[in-house]
């Protein structure tokens, strides 16, 4: 092949529109969530508070959707948990007072829990440490071993 050819070829390859993986929902209500949907699969990170006005949802949610394209690198699907009288399988399992943030690990194991919003890049910093993410990036980059 020429590389007249391959370059039209690139060309073409990189303007042909992908279709999306995964057709699961980034950011999911706890109603519409079991935690034994992302075991080995995804990493909730769970976004607790006692009312969809609560000031420190409104702002966690913001930062969320301002910077989520980041999240699918990790596998990471946002479930949210804002009626206290539902009485979901999230908050009878982690009981949150109030705002609560909480950071899970593929296996099922809660890494991190926060009181306060945080960033993604926060987020996803703080998941570099989980064992199986360095594990995930030791698989797809064997150089950095």
């Amino acid at each position: 092949m020429n590389p007249f050819h391959c370059l039209v070829l690139s060309l073409f390859l990189a303007a042909t529109p992908v279709a999306a993986q995964d057709d699961d929902p980034l950011i999911r209500p706890a109603s519409q969530a079991a935690l034994s949907d992302f075991l080995w699969l995804k990493r909730p990170v769970l976004v607790f508070a006692d009312s969809p006005q609560d000031p420190n949802y409104i702002r966690q949610m913001e930062l969320i959707e301002r910077d989520a394209t980041r999240l699918p690198a990790y596998d990471i699907v946002v479930i949210t948990d804002t009626d206290p009288a539902a009485r979901s399988e999230f908050r009878k399992r982690f009981r949150p007072r109030g705002f609560s943030l909480v950071m899970m690990d593929k296996d099922g194991i809660t890494t991190l829990r926060k009181p306060l919003p945080w960033e993604v890049r926060e987020i996803t910093n703080a998941m570099d440490k989980f064992p199986t993410v360095r594990t995930e990036m030791l698989e797809k980059y064997p150089s950095g071993r």
